[in-house]
């Protein structure tokens, strides 16, 4: 069933190189972005691996599992800016909860209402939301810098959708 990812994986062993990188982000960077299969995180903004922590969810939204990840990085792996990426055509944009509770409950014939799958409604307030998180979180470091962007699917642009400041 995996058969096409294992012989994948043997074509890269065969080329690959332990470049001795470290754990830490060389960059100091950690990268909050959506799962859409769209969006290289890296390319995007000019990183190569090690670079920088990359967290991906749905929305690209700071849950409590990316907050834990975010507090790790910027305790433990030398992360001092983060970025939230969100995008255009996004699925979770647009919809409500209970909308897609029920479409997924039908699906799957069983109840989703127990389940938040953090839609967004105003996707730059759902970002501007998720940027005063981490700022507001008491064990990220005070002076951590914290921006929000958008990238578009369609051009490849990356531009600022919410203010950059230390979190203080």
């Amino acid at each position: 069933m995996f058969d096409d990812l294992l012989a994948a994986n043997r074509r890269y062993q065969a080329g690959f190189d332990d470049s001795g990188l470290r754990g830490k982000a060389a960059k100091g960077l950690a990268v909050v972005t959506c799962i859409d299969s769209r969006i290289d995180p890296l390319a995007m903004l000019g990183l190569r691996p090690g670079d920088a922590k990359i967290i991906r969810n749905a929305g690209a939204r700071v849950t409590e599992d990316a907050l834990r990840s975010l507090i790790l990085a910027a305790n433990l792996l030398d992360v001092t800016r983060v970025c939230v990426v969100q995008h255009t055509e996004c699925a979770m944009a647009g919809q409500r909860e209970d909308d897609l509770r029920a479409r997924i409950g039908e699906l799957r014939g069983t109840d989703a209402s127990g389940t938040d799958f953090l839609t967004m409604t105003d996707q730059v307030a759902a970002l501007q939301g998720d940027i005063e998180r981490i700022r507001a979180c008491p064990l990220l470091p005070p002076d951590l810098e914290v921006g929000g962007f958008m990238f578009d699917v369609r051009s490849g642009a990356i531009t600022p959708a919410a203010p950059h400041q230390p979190s203080s």
